[in-house]
C-alpha cells in the first residue's frame, strides 16, 4: 500500500506509507543536532535535548494570533481569540520547537485531489497524541484520562471550550454522535474500533455524563485502550471518533427523513475533509477549494485549539497548496525543479535511489535532504495465504519447514545492497526496533532473536529441508514438485499498477531469483488492483509481496502478529476472528468456509493461529506491565518456532524528507527522541511533529 491509497469508512488501511531504493547515503544526513531545517535566516542556538517534555506543559498566560485573524476580530468578523480557544489550550511540547514566524503559505504535492496522505498533515481530531517517535503518550483534544483499578473503566476529561472550525462547540455529543448514529448503525457500517472492545472482544459502552466527560466501559480488563486512541489520524483514517453532529445531522435519515435509501454515500462524501471544504474540522487547516484533479488549497482555521510555548495560536503557515501531480516521474522532476517547499518522501514515492538526484538538483530546487528512520521492521515484505483455496498448496504453505527454508534460500544480503544501499537491518520479518515493548525488560534481546531467527542466507540447508519434507524434482525437470507429485508453483502476487521499478518489484524480481536457484517455480503474478484485495479474501491468491510491517506497540496492535482481519497472512482466520462477539459469528458454520458470506474459517485446534488467539486474549486483559510483555514474548517465541509467518528485508532502512530553505521547525532526525519514525501510519508522521508549527524565516516571500 501507499500514502496515495484513498480511504473508506469500510477499508481502513493498516499497512504503512513505504517506500525504499537506491546509494550511499553517506554525508546525505542533515548532521547532528544543529537548528531546525532550513537554510536562510541566521538561527538561535538549537536546544540540545531531544524529542518533546514527556508531561503536558501549562498553558501560557499570554495568548496570541496572527495578524491575519486579528484584523478579523477587528473588523467584528470573527470573536476574540480568547473566545476561540478553549480554557487550556494544547501547548506543543517539542524541545526543538522555536519561536516563528505568522504567514506565508507551503506548497506540497500529492497524488490525487482526495488523498489520504494530506490527512497524515494533521492531528486536530486525536484525543490522544504520540510523542517522543511512540514512547511517550500525550494528551491533545482529551487533556487528562484515568482508568479504575483493572483497567475496565476508562474516563476521559475534553479540553472545556474547543470550537470546530466554523465557531460551533466542540462537545462529547459529537463522539456520541459518531458512535450511536454510525457505529452501531447496522445501514453505514463504520465499524467497531479495536479500542472499543474489550480484552474479551466484546463491544464497550460509551457514555457522556457531560459535555465534557467520556466513559468507556468494558467487560474486562482493557489495559492498551490510551495507546490504541492515539493511534492513526482519526477522522478519515482509521475510526473517526467524532463528526460534528451539527453540520452532519442533516446527511443523516435518524435526523433528516427526506435524505433517501442511499444516504450513506452522500453522508460519507459530506464528512470527508479532504473533499468537503463545507464539512467543520477540528485540525490546524481546514480545506478551502477542491479542485478535482488538479489541486487543493488550505486555510488557516481560526478555532484550532493548539498554541506554541509563547503562547501563539497555530499555525504558523497562512495555508497549504496541495499540487495534484498523478505521474510519479513528472512529480520527481517537478521535485527538482524547486516547485514544492516540503515533500515527504513515501507519499511521493521518493526511494533512497532518487538521493544521487536530489542532491545534484539542490541549487535548483533549494531543498535540504533529511535522512528520518523508516521504523519498518521489514522493508518491502512477502508472505502466504495460509488459508489460500487450493488444499494441497495451503497443506504445504502451512508447514512451518517449508516457510523457512524459503526464508533460508532468500539473499537477503543482495536485497540490502541493490535495494537498500547497505542501510537497515537485516531481518527475518517482525516488528520494528521502535517498538515500545522492544525498549523494555528483555525487549531489545526478545527483538533480536526475532529479527535473526530464519534470516541466514543457506541455501543448502533450504535444500535439504525441502527435500525431507518430500519437495523434490519428481520428473527430471530441474523443478521441485509438492509432496503428492503435482506441480508446484509459487506466484508472486502484487497488485498491477504498483511502479515497476520501485522497492517492491525489485525485490519480487530477487525472490524469483533465490527460490529458482534452489528448484522453486517462482513467477510474477500481476493482479488488477480493483480486485486484490476481495481475492485475497476469499483465498484465491497465494502470496501478499507489496506491503511492509511496522507499528506502535504489539499489546496495542496484533495485526501481523496473528489473523485479525482478512487482509493479512490468513485471510479467512483473520475474517473469522473480526466476526468474534457478533451475531455472524456461530452463523453458516455448517457451510464450507470458502463459501460462506463473507469467507471465513475457524483455526485448527491447538494450531499456531489458535495458541496466538489465546495468548492474545491474555495479552488484552493483563494490567501488570511485565506480565503482559511475557506474554508477548510467548507469542513472538510461536512466530520463531512456526514462522516465518511473513518475511522481510531489513528493518529501519532511512526514509527522505526535504525541506525548502527557509522553512523551519521540521525537526532533524537528531532533534527527535528515537531518530524519527516515519513508516508505521499508527504514529502519523508528519502530524506527530506538529506541521502547525512549522514557518517560514521569510513569510512574504512565499505569500
Amino acid at each position: 500500500m501507499s500514502g496515495s491509497d484513498e480511504l473508506t469508512r469500510r477499508r481502513l488501511l493498516f499497512g504503512a506509507a513505504v517506500v525504499a531504493g537506491s546509494v550511499t547515503l553517506g554525508a546525505c544526513s542533515s548532521g547532528g543536532g544543529g537548528s531546525s531545517t532550513g537554510g536562510g535566516a541566521k538561527q538561535s542556538k538549537a536546544p540540545t535535548k531531544r524529542g518533546s517534555a514527556p508531561k503536558p506543559l501549562a498553558p501560557p498566560r499570554q495568548l496570541k494570533e496572527s495578524p491575519e485573524l486579528a484584523a478579523q476580530v477587528k473588523a467584528g468578523k470573527l470573536p476574540a481569540l480568547k473566545d476561540r480557544l478553549p480554557e487550556k489550550p494544547y501547548v506543543i511540547p517539542h524541545y526543538w520547537a522555536q519561536t516563528g514566524k505568522y504567514g506565508g503559505t507551503l506548497r506540497m504535492a500529492s497524488g490525487s485531489s482526495n488523498d489520504a496522505a494530506i490527512k497524515e498533515y494533521m492531528y486536530g481530531h486525536s484525543p490522544l497524541r504520540w510523542l517522543n517517535d511512540g514512547l511517550t503518550l500525550g494528551p491533545g483534544l482529551a487533556e487528562s484520562w484515568e482508568s479504575n483499578e483493572d483497567a475496565s473503566v476508562w474516563t476521559f476529561h475534553f479540553r472545556k471550550g474547543l470550537k470546530w472550525s466554523d465557531g460551533q462547540k466542540w462537545t462529547t455529543d459529537d463522539i456520541m454522535f459518531w458512535w450511536n448514529d454510525m457505529v452501531l448503525n447496522p445501514e453505514f457500517g463504520e465499524g467497531i474500533p479495536d479500542e472499543a472492545r474489550s480484552g474479551k472482544g466484546t463491544v464497550a459502552k460509551f457514555e457522556a455524563p457531560d459535555e465534557y466527560t467520556l466513559v468507556i466501559t468494558y467487560d474486562a480488563p482493557s489495559p492498551m485502550v490510551p495507546d490504541m486512541i492515539a493511534n492513526w489520524v482519526n477522522r478519515g483514517i482509521a475510526a473517526s471518533w467524532m463528526e460534528p453532529k451539527h453540520y452532519m445531522k442533516q446527511f443523516h435519515p435518524k435526523y433528516n427523513k427526506s435524505v433517501g435509501k442511499d444516504w450513506t454515500t452522500k453522508f460519507d462524501e459530506k464528512r470527508n475533509t479532504v473533499f468537503n471544504p463545507e464539512t467543520p474540522t477540528m485540525g490546524g487547516w481546514q480545506l478551502a477549494t477542491y479542485s478535482e484533479g488538479r489541486a487543493t488549497t488550505w486555510k488557516r482555521n481560526p478555532y484550532y485549539y493548539v498554541v506554541d510555548q509563547a503562547g501563539n495560536q497555530l499555525p504558523y503557515i497562512d495555508g497549504l497548496n496541495f499540487k495534484v501531480v498523478d505521474n510519479i516521474e513528472t512529480r520527481k522532476l517537478q521535485i527538482q525543479s524547486g516547485q514544492f517547499d516540503q515533500v515527504h518522501g513515501p507519499f511521493n514515492s521518493l526511494t533512497l535511489g532518487d538521493i544521487s538526484g536530489l542532491k545534484r538538483s539542490q541549487t535548483k530546487s533549494g531543498m535540504k535532504m533529511l535522512l528520518w528512520d523508516s521504523g519498518s521492521g521489514t522493508g518491502s515484505i512477502f508472505f502466504f495465504n495460509q488459508d489460500y483455496d487450493e488444499p494441497a498448496m495451503r497443506a504445504l504453505i502451512r508447514k512451518p519447514e517449508f516457510r523457512q527454508a524459503l526464508s533460508l534460500a532468500y539473499d537477503r544480503g543482495e536485497a540490502r545492497k541493490s535495494i537498500y544501499f547497505d542501510t537497515g537491518i537485516p531481518t527475518t520479518g517482525g516488528y520494528g526496533p521502535k517498538t515500545r515493548e522492544f525498549h523494555r525488560g528483555n525487549g531489545p534481546q526478545e527483538y533480536k532473536q526475532w529479527r535473526e531467527s530464519w534470516v541466514k542466507f543457506d541455501p543448502e540447508r533450504a535444500k535439504s529441508m525441502l527435500d525431507k519434507l518430500g519437495v523434490v524434482d519428481k520428473d527430471g525437470d530441474g523443478k521441485r514438485e509438492k509432496p503428492d507429485g503435482s506441480k508446484l508453483v509459487v506466484r508472486l502476487n502484487y497488485p498491477a499498477d504498483i511502479d515497476t521499478t520501485g522497492e517492491h518489484m525489485k525485490k519480487n524480481q530477487l525472490l524469483k531469483k533465490s527460490w529458482d536457484a534452489i528448484g522453486i517455480d517462482t513467477r510474477l503474478s500481476p493482479v488488477a488492483p480493483t480486485s486484490f484485495g476481495d481475492q485475497w479474501a476469499q483465498g484465491k491468491l497465494m502470496t501478499t509481496t507489496a506491503w511492509e510491517t511496522s507499528t506502535m506497540s504489539v499489546a496495542a496492535d496484533m495485526l501481523w502478529l496473528m489473523p485479525m482481519e482478512p487482509s493479512r497472512w490468513a485471510s479467512l482466520q483473520g475474517q473469522f476472528y473480526a466476526l468474534r462477539g457478533t451475531p455472524d459469528e456461530k452463523k453458516q458454520l455448517d457451510v464450507d468456509p470458502y463459501k460462506r458470506t463473507p469467507p471465513r474459517a475457524a483455526p485448527e485446534p491447538g494450531g499456531p493461529v489458535d495458541r496466538l488467539w489465546k495468548l492474545a486474549d491474555q495479552v488484552r486483559v493483563e494490567v501488570d506491565q511485565t506480565k503482559r510483555d511475557k506474554l508477548v514474548w510467548d507469542m513472538i517465541r510461536i512466530h520463531i518456532d512456526e514462522g516465518p509467518f511473513f518475511m522481510g528485508v531489513v528493518a529501519n532502512y532511512p526514509q527522505i524528507v526535504l525541506v525548502k530553505d527557509g522553512l523551519r521547525n521540521v525537526p532533524t532526525k537528531e532533534q527527535t527522541a528515537l531518530g524519527g519514525l516515519v513508516n508505521d501510519w499508527h504514529h502519523p508522521t508528519p502530524a506527530a511533529y506538529d506541521p502547525e508549527a512549522w514557518f517560514w524565516d521569510d513569510p512574504k516571500a512565499h505569500a
